[in-house]
C-alpha cells in the first residue's frame, strides 16, 4: 500500500494557481501533492551572445530549493556565497531543454524566455513538477506576447510534461513517486514527453541489481499515461484564464 493510499496508476493531486505572481509574464503555483513549486517565465527582449544576430530565441532555466522546502532548514541557499550545487545546474539544464523542445525557437524571434522554478516545499518530483508548472508558466506569457502583437506566428509545438514512474515493492510499478517512495524504489525513472507521447528526455538509475528491458518499457508506459493526464490538466487550467491552448500551436 503506498503511504498516501494511491492506486499505483495515479497521479498526485495536481493544483495550479496560474497568476500567482503578478510582475511576471507568466506563473504558475504548482502543486503536486505536498510539492509545491513556484515557476514564472520572464521575457527579455535580447538573446544570449552565441545567438545575436541569427533571428531566433532561447529558453532557460533557474531552479532554486527554498531553505525551508524541507522539514529541516538548508544550510544556505544556492548562489549565495557559493556556485550552485551540481543537482540545482543538472535540474536547470533539464528545465531548460524540456521546454525548449515545446517551441520553435527559430519563430520566437530575438527574444529569450526565463523560467524561474523556486522550490517551495518538497515531497519527491520537484523537477518534474518544475517542468509541469514551467510549461504552463511558458505559455501564459506567449499568449500574453501573442495578445500584445508582440508575436505574430505561433511558436508552440505542443504541451510539454514531466512525471516519475518507480520500481517500488518487488516488481510493482508506481506513478509519480512522492519522497518516501523515491528514497526505497527499485528504479527511479523521469519521463519528460509531449501530450502527444513524443518523448523529450528520459532519466532512470537501478539502484542496485540491473533490471530487465520490458521493466524499463513499461514504467516509460506508465509515465506517459500520466503525462497524458497532466497535458490535460495543463490545457484546463489555462483555459480557466482565457489561454486558448490550441490557438498557440503551430499546425
Amino acid at each position: 500500500m503506498r503511504p498516501d493510499q494511491r492506486p499505483l496508476d495515479t497521479l498526485r493531486p495536481v493544483e495550479m494557481n496560474l497568476g500567482f505572481h503578478k510582475y511576471a509574464e507568466g506563473s504558475v503555483l504548482y502543486r503536486a501533492g505536498s510539492t509545491l513549486v513556484l515557476c514564472t517565465a520572464s521575457i527579455d527582449d535580447k538573446v544570449p551572445a552565441f545567438l545575436e544576430g541569427k533571428g531566433k530565441g532561447w529558453i532557460t532555466a533557474e531552479y532554486q530549493m527554498h531553505p525551508r522546502s524541507n522539514p529541516v532548514r538548508r544550510e544556505s541557499r544556492d548562489g549565495r556565497g557559493k556556485a550552485p550545487g551540481g543537482r540545482t545546474q543538472e535540474i536547470q539544464r533539464l528545465i531548460g531543454r524540456a521546454l525548449r523542445a515545446a517551441i520553435d525557437l527559430d519563430k520566437l524571434g530575438e527574444r529569450q524566455v526565463t523560467i524561474d522554478c523556486d522550490v517551495l516545499e518538497a515531497d519527491g518530483g520537484t523537477r518534474t513538477a518544475s517542468i509541469t508548472g514551467g510549461f504552463v508558466a511558458l505559455a501564459i506569457a506567449i499568449d500574453k506576447l501573442t495578445r500584445q502583437g508582440k508575436l505574430t506566428t505561433k511558436v508552440l509545438r505542443d504541451a510539454v510534461a514531466a512525471i516519475s514512474v518507480g520500481c517500488i515493492a518487488g516488481d510493482e510499478l508506481a506513478l509519480d513517486l512522492n519522497y518516501i517512495e523515491d528514497s526505497k524504489a527499485r528504479v527511479d525513472l523521469n519521463v519528460v514527453a509531449t501530450s502527444k507521447s513524443a518523448i523529450v528526455e528520459i532519466q532512470g538509475t537501478a539502484e542496485g541489481e540491473a533490471v530487465p528491458r520490458p521493466m524499463i518499457d513499461a514504467m516509460v508506459d506508465l509515465g506517459l499515461k500520466g503525462i497524458v493526464e497532466l497535458a490535460g490538466l495543463q490545457h484546463a487550467a489555462l483555459a480557466g484564464v482565457g489561454v486558448d491552448l490550441s490557438s498557440l500551436l503551430i499546425g
